[in-house]
């Protein structure tokens, strides 16, 4: 199994900004052997690192983790996409690490609405699709998720990743305007969808709170399209990594043996361009 989204944050190396006291156990440095120890609670063999701040700081970090840990299956970093030129540059440095296999942007915290159909984010974008790697869209609910099916028709050589399934509001009044945009993302072919991240801060997690996103995204995606993430620490808040683990287990364990394989492995490889373990 490939747990294709886990963070880890060292307080002592950068900001992180959203990271304040009111998160809890959130407030503190995630370290690998933390992060290793839950991975085997669970019998999950390896994990791509997902950036959880708009820093090369955070990419450097994510990467010499990468370099000392043999369960880190691959990094998905960030670059400056607002500024291609420099974005080049980062892309040249960071490609040249066997680690680096993909780029986010914490879209949500960004003020500008527009981001994602910014000319200069499309030719950066136009620089990952060139080599090969995909884009991470994180939280797009509610401000970016329409965005997120526009880009990936602008750019159809580029895999888009929606994170999170673009963060459906569970028995919320405005899951039906989450369920068209979403499919609008579905039906680009360059799109996937991890699930991952469908925890609410506050509430329990179960089956049956996530139930209909979950089955949204199975007839839309389908296995081939789609890869699982535990979004741990960030489950911390909630039901934790087993805890969540159990609730997706569950749900996976209605599918068969072939579709359960795509979305905890095959997918994530594909995407992320992961070696397997042989190699």
């Amino acid at each position: 199994m490939i747990d294709a989204h886990l963070h880890l944050w060292d307080l002592q190396r950068s900001g992180y900004s959203w990271i304040t006291p009111e998160l809890g156990p959130l407030h503190t440095t995630i370290t690998a052997d933390r992060a290793e120890a839950e991975l085997a609670a669970v019998g999950v063999e390896r994990a791509v690192l997902v950036q959880a701040e708009d820093s090369v700081t955070d990419t450097e970090f994510m990467l010499e983790v990468a370099a000392e840990r043999d369960w880190v299956a691959g990094v998905v970093g960030w670059v400056q996409l607002d500024d291609p030129a420099l974005a080049a540059a980062q892309l040249d440095r960071f490609a040249a690490d066997p680690a680096f296999r993909g780029v986010r942007h914490l879209v949500h915290d960004d003020p500008r609405d527009d981001f994602l159909a910014l000319p200069t984010v499309h030719t950066s974008l136009g620089l990952l699709a060139e080599r090969g790697l995909p884009f991470d869209v994180p939280d797009a609910w509610p401000r970016h998720l329409t965005a997120t099916a526009e880009l990936a028709g602008a750019l159809p050589g580029l895999t888009v990743v929606l994170d999170h399934l673009g963060k459906p509001p569970h028995g919320k009044p405005d899951f039906a305007e989450w369920h068209a945009a979403f499919t609008a993302v579905a039906a680009r072919p360059n799109t996937v969808a991890k699930v991952s991240g469908l925890q609410v801060r506050g509430e329990p997690f179960t089956a049956a709170g996530i139930r209909r996103a979950w089955e949204a995204a199975l007839e839309l995606f389908g296995p081939d399209r789609l890869l699982w993430g535990s979004d741990w620490p960030m489950t911390l808040l909630t039901a934790g990594y087993t805890g969540t683990w159990e609730v997706l287990s569950g749900l996976l364990g209605e599918l068969t043996d072939d579709e359960q394989g795509k979305i905890l492995d095959g997918t994530a490889q594909r995407v992320y361009r992961l070696s397997t373990e042989e190699e």
